[in-house]
C-alpha cells in the first residue's frame, strides 16, 4: 500500500490510544473487526486505509517500539523511532501512571505507602 504519512500514523496512534480499543486489542487475537472500526474512524479524519493496512501498521509500530524499548533497557540509547513517546504511553505499561497523575499523585503520601501500592499495580 502507499506510504503512511506522519499525520496518518498520528491519527492511527490517537485512535489506538483509546482505552476501549486497547482493551479490545489486548483481549483478542482475531482482531479484524477492531481494525475495521479503526479504519472507519480514520475515514472520519479523511484518511483512506483499509483494516488490513491499519493492522499491518499497528503490528509494525508495535514491533519497532518493542525493539527500541528492549535496546534502551539494555543500555543502548542510540536506537530510536519517530513515535516512541506516543507509543510508550500506550505500550509502556510501567509509565501508565503518568497518564493518570490526577488520581494517584504520590507526593502527598508517605513513602512507605508507595512500596505496597506499586506491587499491586504491577499485576495484570
Amino acid at each position: 500500500g502507499k506510504h503512511w504519512t506522519v499525520n496518518e500514523v498520528r491519527a492511527l496512534i490517537r485512535i489506538w490510544s483509546d482505552k476501549t480499543i486497547q482493551q479490545q486489542l489486548e483481549g483478542t487475537v482475531r482482531n479484524k473487526r477492531i481494525f475495521e472500526q479503526v479504519a472507519a474512524r480514520l475515514q472520519k479524519f479523511g484518511i483512506d486505509r483499509d483494516w488490513k493496512q491499519c493492522r499491518t501498521k499497528y503490528k509494525n509500530l508495535k514491533h519497532e517500539y518493542k525493539s527500541v524499548k528492549s535496546a534502551q533497557d539494555s543500555g543502548i540509547s542510540s536506537k530510536s523511532m519517530k513515535f516512541f513517546n506516543e507509543l510508550d504511553v500506550i505500550l509502556g505499561h510501567s509509565t501508565m501512571q503518568q497518564a493518570s497523575k490526577s488520581d494517584n499523585d504520590e507526593s502527598e503520601r508517605p513513602p512507605e505507602w508507595t512500596e505496597a501500592k506499586s506491587e499491586k499495580d504491577s499485576i495484570g
